[in-house]
């Protein structure tokens, strides 16, 4: 049976490379319904990141499987670069839905700068623990 540290980022790669898809048919009808042929900024960018997300939920899942850590923190550190991934496609396909095309970070506010801190220190800041376990545990 597979620890729930592993089942938790194998379940949302799924659910990302399910929401790629389908933000691929979003993608694909705006561009056809577009007089410039061209999907809105955002709903591309959700599309990208979400296949990207289902790609990096699946490397954490390998490596947290050699993780020394206990089962509780392994599933907290899996779950911050997770929810970030989340938050952040959420707010894509949010700006796409309200059909906006600007550079979300033309306006400084709480989601461009201690958002987006958060997010650099989530993110990489689990990948470094779960890159270090891994090392740990399979090298040291």
């Amino acid at each position: 049976m597979m620890d729930l540290s592993v089942k938790i980022p194998l379940l949302f790669s799924a659910v990302f490379l399910l929401i790629g898809m389908l933000t691929g048919v979003w993608k694909y009808w705006r561009t056809m319904t577009s007089a410039e042929h061209r999907a809105p900024t955002y709903v591309d960018i959700a599309h990208r990141a979400s296949l990207l997300y289902a790609f990096a939920c699946l490397v954490i899942s390998r490596l947290v499987e050699f993780s020394p850590f206990g089962e509780n923190w392994r599933i907290v550190i899996v779950m911050i670069p997770i929810v970030y991934f989340a938050l952040t496609v959420t707010g894509y396909v949010r700006e796409g839905l309200l059909n906006r095309t600007d550079n979300m970070f033309v306006e400084r506010n709480f989601i461009t700068t201690w958002f987006m801190y958060g997010l650099i220190a989530g993110e990489i800041g689990g990948v470094i623990l779960l890159l270090g376990g891994f090392v740990y545990s399979q090298f040291l």
